[in-house]
């Protein structure tokens, strides 16, 4: 698949996802987490299920043989990351929670790194230090002294148990090389809702009262449920786990900019803060590609001794 394509992907996978932030914030004000996470799938499920049975035509029962690893990402990307973000909300400010979160790209790295032996080169090595950079800046409002002065609680806590949840997803993705990435994601949400099911029995299930609310859900189940995650996996099919997951930096500008189309300001701060992202983000997109040059002028001199 084309580079860019792959990297416009990942664009518009946490554009969505920052999306999910701004509705998370009203919606979580009303709605049991649970009930979030439950409604968000189900809604989705209705429009995974004819995509990837029309668009991929998948072999149902070949792609059942892998139940295993697609439980796991069920439990760690559908219910557990999701679950816990949204239960993270309700302890936590918005400030410590996105600072916990800028977190994530590092952790990928270092995960990546230890399980999957992924070299970290130079330039993606820079690449995240700059992008983690721009994001504390950012959420500091150029103020990093408040980086001493952070008190963390349970939501932050909570945070970190939700973005280990996250990485655990993304290395396990590239265990479904041979299953088709939006029959992946259908069957791991359709797993998820059968798991989830008994506890929303228990807990019963309430009616949002305000249309924002309502809009929320709707907004959660089609763009960071459907659009986000098939994005998301394809992306991972053609890309290392590590280089993908400095893009999740881009979420918290992608918030500045949906805060700004809502009235609210942008400082300075967050501007050259969201220029740091993107430069590190563009770095880290670079990190392979002087190898890959030298791997195919390596290969033509290679050719044309065998000619």
């Amino acid at each position: 698949m084309n580079k860019y394509l792959v990297f416009l992907f990942l664009l518009l996978a946490n554009l969505f996802w920052a999306g999910n932030y701004v509705f998370g914030e009203y919606v979580v004000a009303e709605v049991h987490p649970l009930q979030i996470t439950f409604t968000r799938w189900f809604l989705a499920l209705i429009l995974l299920l004819p995509l990837a049975h029309y668009i991929e035509r998948p072999n149902w029962s070949t792609v059942w043989k892998e139940w295993k690893v697609l439980l796991l990402m069920a439990i760690l990307g559908i219910i557990g990351y999701n679950f816990l973000l949204y239960a993270a909300l309700q302890f936590t400010s918005p400030m410590n929670a996105s600072l916990v979160n800028a977190i994530n790209p590092a952790v990928i790295v270092l995960f990546s790194t230890v399980l999957l032996k992924e070299r970290i080169s130079k330039k993606n090595g820079l690449g995240l230090i700059v992008s983690l950079f721009g994001v504390v800046l950012i959420l500091t409002e150029g103020n990093l002294s408040q980086l001493l002065h952070l008190n963390f609680n349970l939501g932050d806590l909570i945070m970190l148990l939700a973005i280990i949840s996250w990485t655990l997803y993304s290395i396990m993705n590239k265990k479904l090389k041979r299953i088709p990435p939006i029959t992946g994601t259908t069957v791991s949400v359709m797993i998820a809702l059968v798991l989830l099911l008994p506890f929303m029995f228990m807990h019963g299930y309430t009616v949002p009262e305000k249309n924002l609310t309502l809009a929320g859900l709707i907004y959660m189940g089609i763009f960071p449920s459907v659009g986000s995650f098939i994005f998301w996996n394809i992306a991972l099919r053609h890309i290392d786990a590590s280089r993908a997951g400095v893009f999740m930096n881009l979420i918290v500008v992608f918030t500045a900019i949906i805060s700004l189309l809502l009235g609210k300001t942008i400082t300075l701060i967050q501007l050259v803060g969201g220029f740091l992202i993107f430069t590190g983000v563009y770095l880290t997109s670079l990190a392979r590609k002087g190898k890959k040059e030298r791997t195919a002028l390596l290969n033509e001199k290679k050719h044309s001794i065998a000619k």
